[in-house]
């Protein structure tokens, strides 16, 4: 178990990394089950406390810590928690709205193609995507993971995990813009599919 003294606080801000692996090592887990008394869950728990000691190493020099390190990094946790409840909460309210927009699209008969026509077409333009960001599509749309697995799945960077699927939605918006309005499309490449 680690010290919580000033001298260990002091290595931390010197670039320690072994201080920095050992607080690492001591309160991931912990700060996890305590973040998910917040998030609920894990996953969402997981990307935050992994966030707070990226964090914590990048900004090391700059600590100011006046209280012990596991109040610190609760306290961290914490606000944290609450900043992302606060920005889940502005996206459900923008979900809802883009869904009841999406209804009156739907109710205004702006669908060109039936459902299966629709199916065909998208699948058929996945398959013509580059193999890597067809791969990256598919871990992100069918299998649920987020940007941060599948770079660690994939070798790669999550920024080129971005730039991939950015780079796939672009292009199938541009194959169905002909078809159907893009809010319809976006539900679409979300949603339509049950591969």
């Amino acid at each position: 178990m680690i010290e919580n003294s000033d001298n260990t606080i002091e290595r931390l801000k010197g670039g320690d990394r072994t201080v920095f692996e050992e607080l690492y090592r001591e309160y991931y887990i912990r700060l996890c089950y305590y973040c998910v008394k917040y998030v609920e869950r894990i996953e969402d728990a997981e990307e935050i406390v992994q966030e707070i000691f990226v964090k914590l190493w990048d900004k090391h020099d700059e600590l100011e810590i006046n209280s012990s390190i596991s109040a610190y990094l609760h306290r961290a946790v914490q606000n944290y928690a609450l900043n992302f409840l606060s920005k889940q909460k502005v996206k459900d309210k923008y979900i809802l709205v883009q869904d009841r927009n999406l209804y009156e699209a739907f109710d205004d008969g702006l669908i060109k193609l039936e459902e299966e026509e629709l199916r065909k077409i998208l699948k058929k333009a996945i398959l013509k995507l580059p193999e890597k960001r067809r791969e990256i599509f598919e871990l992100s749309r069918f299998d649920g993971m987020k940007n941060s697995k599948i770079a660690t799945q994939l070798s790669i960077s999550v920024k080129t995990v971005e730039t991939q699927m950015t780079k796939a939605l672009k292009y199938l918006r541009i194959v169905l813009k002909d078809y159907v309005p893009v809010a319809i499309i976006l539900m679409t490449i979300y949603q339509i599919l049950d591969v």
